[in-house]
């Protein structure tokens, strides 16, 4: 009796890492984007204790070894003066009151451009902005852009409009350290943001697009856009 040899059995390719990496990632991904959606919900109520961006900067400081001091200070949106409301509105997003969360129109002029080479402005909504800012700070890249679409939606409808442009008005950058508007008046114009008046209002607009770069009283071509936007906008 003759013992025949084993035969080679082909084994399936080791899969047992793969899936339950990917699953765990799908559950992180989920998760996180759960508790933004939740976060948004809360802010529709509580008022955002620091941002994405406010964490960057505090970070890159300590890189850099430069000093670092916040002025922060979150005030209702009846204690910003309408003037700065309306410009902030004119020069960042100028169909705030029209759009669900995103500009098509500014979406496709901004495409055009870019296929032409000649890109001169960006199509970001002022809710977009909030998103970015609450939690994904200021870097760029397509995931980025991917994740904030998903949330823009969840910001106009749990909070409304008047509720975006306060949280934005809040949080937002104005310079080194300078987040929201009372903070940016007092430390250019030394009054709080109630009495900030027409022009310097359209000033402190200008300098948004780059707080780390610009100053209100160097932004006078562009403050005089924006006070004609204004006037086009009756305001």
């Amino acid at each position: 009796m003759t013992a025949t040899p084993d035969t080679p059995t082909n084994t399936p390719p080791r899969t047992g890492f793969l899936r339950p990496f990917l699953r765990w990632l799908v559950i992180g991904v989920v998760s996180l984007w759960l508790l933004a959606a939740l976060t948004l919900v809360a802010a529709r109520w509580i008022n955002p204790p620091t941002t994405a961006v406010h964490i960057q900067r505090r970070l890159q400081a300590w890189i850099h070894h430069t000093p670092y001091h916040v002025r922060y200070k979150f005030i209702p949106l009846g204690q910003i003066s309408p003037d700065l409301q309306h410009a902030v509105i004119a020069a960042e997003d100028s169909r705030f009151y029209q759009h669900h969360g995103f500009d098509w129109h500014e979406i496709q002029i901004a495409a055009g451009d870019d296929l032409e080479g000649d890109r001169t402005r960006g199509a970001s909504t002022i809710t977009q902005q909030l998103v970015k800012n609450l939690f994904f700070g200021t870097g760029r890249s397509f995931l980025r852009k991917g994740a904030e679409a998903t949330l823009v939606p969840v910001a106009e409808i749990v909070l409304g409009k008047k509720r975006i442009l306060e949280l934005y008005l809040n949080v937002v950058e104005w310079g080194p350290g300078i987040y929201g508007a009372d903070s940016a008046c007092r430390y250019y114009d030394e009054i709080p943001a109630q009495n900030i008046g027409r022009e310097q209002a359209a000033r402190l607009a200008a300098i948004l697009p780059a707080p780390l770069k610009r100053r209100p009283e160097r932004m006078n071509n562009y403050s005089a856009i924006i006070l004609k936007r204004m006037d086009r906008m009756g305001w």
